[in-house]
C-alpha cells in the first residue's frame, strides 16, 4: 500500500464532523458530508463508490467513522482503520467528553492521531490482512460446523457423535486462533525493531555531536 492509499477520515456526531484529517485536496470532504447525510442511523458498516474511491463508514451508537480510500484498497482493510479510530475515540472521548463538542472541536487533538492510525494500517497492511483471512476462515468453520451440528440433531445423531463434532470444532477453532496471536506477536516485534532502530540512530547522533563539541572522550570546560 501507498502513502496515498487513505485520502481523508473524520469522526462525526450524527451529521456534526468533530474531526477531522486529511493531506490532499478535493471534493472529498464535500461528497463524504452528503454520504454522512444519508446514513441510516443504525449501528452497521457502509461504502459507496465514486469516481475510483471508496467511501467506507463505520456508524455506532450514534458517531460515524469515515474513511476515504483509493480503490484498490480492500474493504475490510478500510474497516481495519475506522475499527481502530473507533476504539481509541472512545477511549479518548468517551463517557460523555465527545457527546457536548462542536464542529470540527476536535481537529488539532484528533487529527494527528487519525495520521498515525492511518500510516499504521499502510505499513502493517500485509499483517492485517492476514489477520483478517484467519478469521473469516474461523467464522467460516464455525458455520459449518454449527450447520452440520444442526443437521445431526435433526436426523437425531447419537449424542456422542455430536460431542465428538463439537469438540472438532472447538479445536480447528484454537487452531485459528493461535495463528491470528502469531501474526499479531510478529506485528509486536516488527514495531519493536523499528523503534529500537530509531533509537539507536539517535543515540549514535547524540555520541557524534558529543565528540565533535569535546574533540574526543576528553571533555573539559
Amino acid at each position: 500500500m501507498s502513502q496515498e492509499s487513505f485520502i481523508y477520515s473524520f469522526v462525526a456526531r450524527g451529521t456534526m464532523v468533530l474531526a477531522e484529517y486529511t493531506e490532499f485536496t478535493g471534493n472529498f470532504p464535500a461528497i463524504a458530508a452528503q454520504c454522512l447525510q444519508k446514513l441510516p442511523s443504525s449501528n452497521n458498516k457502509f461504502t459507496y463508490n465514486c469516481d475510483h474511491h471508496t467511501f467506507n463508514f463505520l456508524v455506532e451508537d450514534g458517531y460515524a467513522y469515515c474513511v476515504v480510500a483509493k480503490e484498490s484498497v480492500g474493504k475490510q482493510i478500510s474497516i481495519a482503520f475506522l475499527e481502530r479510530v473507533k476504539a481509541d475515540f472512545k477511549k479518548r472521548y468517551g463517557g460523555g467528553k465527545a457527546d457536548t463538542a462542536v464542529a470540527k472541536s476536535l481537529n488539532k487533538e484528533f487529527g494527528p492521531v487519525m495520521k498515525e492510525h492511518m500510516k499504521y494500517i499502510i505499513d502493517h497492511a500485509e499483517e492485517i490482512e492476514k489477520l483478517i483471512k484467519v478469521k473469516a476462515q474461523v467464522s467460516e468453520v464455525k458455520s459449518i460446523m454449527l450447520e452440520n451440528i444442526d443437521k445431526a440433531i435433526d436426523r437425531g445423531e447419537n449424542i456422542t457423535i455430536l460431542a465428538d463434532k463439537t469438540e472438532t470444532l472447538h479445536s480447528q477453532a484454537q487452531e485459528f486462533r493461535k495463528k491470528g496471536t502469531q501474526v499479531r506477536r510478529k506485528m509486536w516485534y516488527q514495531n519493536m525493531k523499528i523503534k529500537l532502530v530509531v533509537l539507536g540512530i539517535l543515540l549514535l547522533l547524540v555520541l557524534v555531536i558529543w565528540l565533535s563539541v569535546c574533540h574526543g572522550f576528553n571533555c573539559s570546560n
